[in-house]
């Protein structure tokens, strides 16, 4: 009984240390500022519910609205298929805002094929030639997306939007979830 109270004992504090870690590896990534006049932005998909963007992937729109108005000629690619319950793509919807917000239809490119982090940058990265980006998410995801983009040999900068509260708890479990998987397979 002594063994398995020990070996549980160990096992927890394991988890501990990993979630810790992780935590501050998401957190740290998050807390980075993008220098200015990089040549482009990625702003990764989120959920599109019908026609409207879901709060995270406006949080992520507005977020890469203001690092477009800052720097005027960087470009925005604007990432995401469209999912079985969604009217039109991730890359559609955000389009759309920027559009209605003054940027300019010549600086917003389009991936809207890809249905996860990993296509959204490899995709990108295949159709524009990206060797180097701001890369722009939810804080909770941007070290996974950082790790990815890497990967596909862009020179990445983390620009963190606000993770929504209504959905913080279940979108840090999630991640922490893909951080593991990434971890594994490397994707």
């Amino acid at each position: 009984m002594k063994k398995w109270i020990t070996f549980g004992l160990i096992v927890f504090l394991l988890l501990s240390g990993y979630v810790g870690f992780t935590y501050y590896e998401i957190k740290h990534t998050a807390s980075e500022k993008p220098p200015n006049d990089v040549p482009y932005i990625i702003i990764l998909g989120a959920k599109v519910k019908g026609d409207y963007m879901s709060k995270a992937l406006l949080e992520r729109a507005e977020t890469g609205l203001k690092y477009l108005q800052e720097n005027p000629q960087t470009r925005v690619i604007v990432t995401g298929g469209k999912g079985p319950d969604e009217n039109i793509s991730e890359a559609e919807a955000v389009k759309r805002y920027l559009l209605e917000q003054g940027i300019e239809t010549n600086r917003i490119l389009i991936e809207n094929k890809s249905v996860n982090t990993y296509e959204n940058l490899k995709f990108a990265e295949k159709l524009y030639g990206v060797k180097s980006a701001v890369i722009v998410s939810n804080d909770f995801h941007l070290f996974r997306a950082l790790k990815l983009s890497e990967a596909q040999g862009i020179k990445s900068y983390p620009l963190a939007a606000k993770t929504p509260e209504v959905v913080k708890a279940k979108l840090y479990a999630r991640e922490y979830l893909a951080i593991t998987k990434w971890r594994i397979t490397g994707k």
